[in-house]
């Protein structure tokens, strides 16, 4: 057992509540259990508990042994002074407070019921399911359930916000070029996300505001400091980016990163990171105030639209400088559109929201509701308990439950796994 279990037993008072006692015998009446506290000092702050005819007004200390306060140096801590009742799942010891009066002490070892101590046990021990509820995660009516992806998909949110704030602090707030940032890192998909992302902080943004007008200089910009123009190679287009990054290394101090930090290895042509820079240059090229055009969209077609770019012709023939190709378009596809918007756009859209005052979650949820479910194992698995995902919304909700409640076993602050305690 885990002192967690106990916290939960607490905060919802899952025990017998008549006729208490402390082990000092003084009977003790639970009128407020107190506030969860989740960061250091007491577990339960401002309870109120009646002990024998006094009403107190303070803290609740929970331990799996009452010897557990000298093993945690409460006694010498002044944040517990204010601690009204010690609650245990064991009483081994007497806990002394200053003037050597005793602290009351609950213990819970007979209080709770076997079979909640047994589902508990159930949840928590080492198993080989999947997730630790097994098939029975499932077991939500629809309406929880859905209250519970809402709350999984803004907790997740609120998780990536934390990458992007740090990048707002590196870019001064420069929303616009944070948004590059985040679109190069995206670019590069879960194989070259680093690298890209190392790539667009290469690059002071302010330099891209000056180029972007210009293609082919913005194309020589963004393929020099990637380490592709350090060849020896005789194309005409490939030289005349060449010849126009040594300019724009001059005059702006740039230091290229290596090639070799891109791969290429068992990716499809369409993804390399060759044909992805030049994407994401035409993109750059193409609008100005990218990140304030975005910010205005709710429709997913018109995402589609803003993120329609055609190549130059060297690249519409090419994946990469060496090799030609069959001729096509290569335009981004719906479905990386898609990722874009739900791990770049989504995120950014939500920080900046927030920032303002205030997050219109109804919109979000709408442009998550209008793309198509995600496909990968993890959403796979679910589907196999017969949990559908109708929309990129329900996906990015099961990834959040997957990977940052069933993996550590968060079960006990899980709406799913606090159903399969309390059921009968």
């Amino acid at each position: 057992m885990k002192e967690d279990f106990l916290h939960y037993v607490w905060k919802y008072q899952l025990f017998k509540k008549e006729h208490l006692h402390s082990i000092e015998n003084e009977v003790i009446h639970i009128l407020k259990p107190g506030m969860h506290n989740r960061n250091a000092s007491p577990d339960f702050l401002n309870a109120q508990i009646r002990i024998n005819h006094q009403i107190w007004v303070g803290n609740v200390e929970i331990h799996l042994k009452s010897s557990d306060w000298y093993a945690h140096h409460h006694e010498n801590d002044v944040n517990y002074d204010a601690t009204i009742l010690h609650v245990v799942y064991e009483y081994d010891v007497a806990v002394y407070l200053k003037g050597n009066a005793v602290l009351t002490t609950l213990v819970l070892k007979d209080l709770i019921a076997p079979s909640l101590l047994t589902r508990y046990l159930q949840l928590s021990k080492v198993t080989s399911n999947w997730i630790p509820c097994g098939t029975q995660v499932n077991i939500l009516d629809s309406f929880r359930f859905s209250n519970w992806k809402e709350r999984l998909f803004f907790e997740r949110l609120e998780r990536k916000s934390l990458f992007i704030d740090a990048l707002l602090v590196h870019q001064n707030n420069d929303f616009e070029a944070v948004l590059f940032q985040l679109l190069a890192k995206n670019f590069g998909l879960k194989v070259n996300a680093d690298a890209f992302l190392s790539l667009s902080k290469s690059i002071d943004f302010s330099i891209v505001r000056k180029v972007r007008a210009n293609e082919q200089q913005l194309m020589a910009l963004f393929f020099g400091q990637a380490g592709f123009l350090a060849e020896e190679l005789e194309e005409v287009y490939y030289l005349a980016l060449k010849k126009e990054y040594a300019y724009l290394q001059h005059k702006y101090a740039l230091q290229p990163l290596l090639k070799q930090q891109f791969s290429f290895f068992r990716m499809r042509p369409t993804n390399f990171p060759t044909l992805r820079i030049a994407q994401l240059v035409s993109l750059y090229h193409l609008h100005q105030n990218l990140f304030s055009k975005l910010m205005q969209v709710s429709k997913i077609e018109v995402f589609y639209g803003l993120f329609t770019v055609s190549l130059p012709s060297f690249w519409q023939q090419h994946y990469t400088f060496e090799t030609v190709s069959k001729k096509s378009t290569k335009r981004l596809s719906k479905a990386f559109i898609d990722l874009l918007i739900i791990n770049t756009i989504i995120p950014l859209k939500f920080v900046y929201e927030k920032s303002r005052g205030g997050v219109n979650e109804v919109e979000i949820r709408s442009v998550l509701n209008q793309l198509k479910p995600e496909k990968n194992a993890i959403i796979s698995k679910f589907e196999s308990f017969k949990i559908a995902s109708k929309s990129a919304f329900d996906t990015q909700s099961l990834l959040e439950l997957k990977n940052n409640y069933c993996a550590p076993k968060r079960c006990l602050e899980c709406a799913i796994g606090n159903a399969v305690l309390s059921n009968k």
